[in-house]
């Protein structure tokens, strides 16, 4: 699959949505709606990672012959296990994955903290199924592992599956998940036979320990050995708190007056990171899991993931040297795609996206992890080797797509992609439209919401969103109006944050001049708005005379003569516009005259096509 394509696709279909109801009335905000919209407003550029290399650990083969396992996980830890090969193929481990297998050995609890397909789940899995392997299945639960998410749950209980229970053979290990999406059957037999891992959510190991019936689970206290929480880093503020007192809730139950317990805590998380030395990371990190599981976590016992070189550089670390920049251009230049693993991984592009998008040296000589980078648009990828080849940009893009796409599909001996690489598209929730209180065609308009408008220097002009008619597009800004100390102004009311008490009479202002050629002004007089109202807004009095309903009244626009700073009166002035106020809600368009019932002016819905439109909504 070309993932490129496919973003593409996405990206494209997004659009035609998102521009099938927006109708904007001013040529000019349309005009810059389009145009932010064509330069990627909702929908960036993506940034693209690459999944760099881990240093290999060995495999647990050699973990078994060394006696650091039992022989049986030599069995049941193996990869492609499928109808054809029923007993798969060895397991291969990165050293950060035979660290944390070792460590557990010594009963310490530890973190294992790295990045996405580092196969942390396998980190702790070993350990307890080589521990119950050792001391025997039945008796009670081992090991509670808890997860964020239920999806996460059923996940390792597939990956479970696939280990113990692959074939004709199970092995003597028991597993069962508990996370509330069981029937009523399966949890009684989960409690009349406790298996020897329990796959579970912190909500329902916290009902566990306060409902009578769940409680039988732990009539074998002395048996639980290992507390996994997965995806650590998720548990923070107060849920963080919650969950450290529920550890703790759980010591108490398994050793209730006081009795010595041993449980040896296990936590996962994404990348190391934050400020100071690696040392002080892991301090910090040690300092932060003592804390929430309760239990010591020695900072030699945060484990982090040791990253490798996958290419070949025959070429010297200086990638900008003449030599090596003479033979990127003749790889980039050259037709060559039917690749293997050995001369792929000699290739001049290859070295530089791997030292480009894979990984860097820090400041401590360490090799980590790229941050994300986008190939196109000003400063991307393609546009630095445009730069240091010489070379076509469009070429240049070209050829690293071709790169990382051949590069996924090429396996390394181990059989993954040499180039695992990961492509991240972020869709903008958008904002409103942004625009000053000035003539429409001199005013200042913006899609980036902000106090004052950017284009005016320090003139500090007051910047007010806007809405739009559903259905002939016109623009309505969203105010307060305010009248203090015999003063009447405008003030901005946002259209996607909550309402700010006491900040005026909410509505909305709009423009209708004589001198505008788009626009019918609206008239000054009541005889000649009659004509511009719907029907269901007139009555006729006794003298035969239509006349505008009393409870109606209130929706009439009133004129203002507003100046750009949001001061307003009835009179008018040179500095400024004239404009109308309507309170909320919005029941009337004054320019289409299309009326809105009371439910649907409230609150604008796109899905039902009636009210004012936000822009921020797509």
């Amino acid at each position: 699959m070309d993932v490129f394509n496919l973003r593409k696709l996405i990206i494209s279909d997004y659009s035609d949505y998102v521009k099938s109801f927006i109708h904007i009335k001013d040529s000019r905000i349309a005009s810059l709606v389009e145009h932010e919209f064509n330069e990627g407003f909702l929908w960036p550029d993506p940034l693209i990672q690459l999944n760099p290399a881990f240093a290999s650990g060995g495999s647990i083969d050699d973990l078994v012959r060394e006696g650091c396992l039992h022989p049986l996980c030599g069995e049941i830890f193996r990869t492609d296990k499928n109808k054809e090969n029923i007993f798969g193929n060895p397991l291969y481990l990165y050293k950060h994955q035979a660290e944390a297998i070792r460590i557990a050995q010594t009963g310490h609890s530890y973190v294992l903290t790295t990045g996405t397909g580092s196969g942390k789940s396998l980190s702790y899995i070993i350990p307890i199924v080589d521990d119950i392997l050792k001391n025997g299945t039945g008796n009670g639960i081992k090991a509670i592992i808890v997860y964020p998410m239920n999806a996460l749950a059923n996940s390792q209980k597939y990956e479970l599956e696939k280990f113990l229970s692959y074939g004709q053979k199970n092995f003597p290990v028991t597993y069962k998940r508990y996370t509330g999406q069981e029937g009523e059957k399966e949890r009684d037999e989960i409690i009349s036979e406790p298996p020897d891992i329990l796959l579970t959510n912190y909500v329902m190991l916290e009902l566990i320990l306060t409902r009578p019936r769940d409680q039988k689970l732990f009539q074998s206290p002395s048996k639980l050995k290992f507390l996994v929480f997965d995806e650590l880093h998720t548990y923070r503020g107060r849920q963080g708190a919650d969950v450290g007192m529920l550890i703790r809730r759980l010591k108490n139950t398994l050793a209730p007056l006081g009795e010595k317990l041993h449980l040896q805590c296990i936590g996962t998380s994404a990348t190391l990171a934050g400020p100071g030395t690696f040392t002080e990371q892991q301090q910090e990190v040690a300092k932060v899991a003592t804390k929430l599981f309760g239990t010591e976590v020695k900072p030699e016992n945060i484990i982090v993931e040791t990253l490798t070189v996958e290419t070949v550089n025959d070429y010297g670390e200086d990638l900008a040297c003449p030599n090596f920049i003479k033979a990127l251009r003749q790889d980039i230049q050259s037709k060559v795609d039917n690749f293997d693993y050995q001369s792929f991984i000699r290739r001049p592009l290859s070295i530089w996206i791997e030292n480009t998008l894979g990984l860097e040296k820090n400041s401590e000589g360490r090799l980590v992890r790229c941050t994300p980078k986008a190939l196109e648009g000003k400063d991307g990828l393609a546009e630095k080797l445009s730069i240091l080849t010489a070379i076509d940009r469009e070429v240049c893009l070209t050829a690293i797509k071709e790169t990382l796409l051949a590069g996924y599909q090429i396996k390394k001996p181990s059989g993954k992609p040499v180039f695992a690489f990961k492509l991240h598209q972020f869709l903008s929730k958008g904002d409103t439209v942004y625009v000053s209180i000035e003539q429409a065609k001199t005013r200042s308009i913006t899609l980036h919401g902000q106090q004052y408008a950017p284009d005016r220097g320090e003139e500090h002009i007051p910047l007010f969103p806007i809405l739009f008619c559903r259905e002939c597009g016109k623009e309505y800004y969203s105010v307060y109006i305010n009248n203090a100390d015999g003063e009447t102004f405008f003030l901005p009311r946002s259209t996607t944050s909550a309402e700010t008490e006491n900040s005026g009479i909410k509505g909305y202002l709009f423009f209708s001049s004589k001198e505008d050629p788009e626009e019918t002004p609206w008239p000054e007089k009541e005889k000649d708005q009659i004509q511009c109202l719907p029907d269901d807004w007139i009555e006729i009095d006794k003298k035969g005379c239509p006349k505008i309903k009393k409870n109606y009244k209130n929706f009439l626009p009133k004129r203002y003569f507003v100046k750009a700073d949001g001061s307003a009166s009835e009179v008018s002035d040179t500095d400024s516009v004239e404009a109308w106020f309507i309170p909320v809600p919005f029941r009337l368009c004054f320019s289409c005259g299309i009326s809105y019932s009371a439910r649907s002016s409230q609150s604008p819905r796109p899905a039902r096509g009636r009210g004012l439109q936000f822009i921020h909504e797509v």
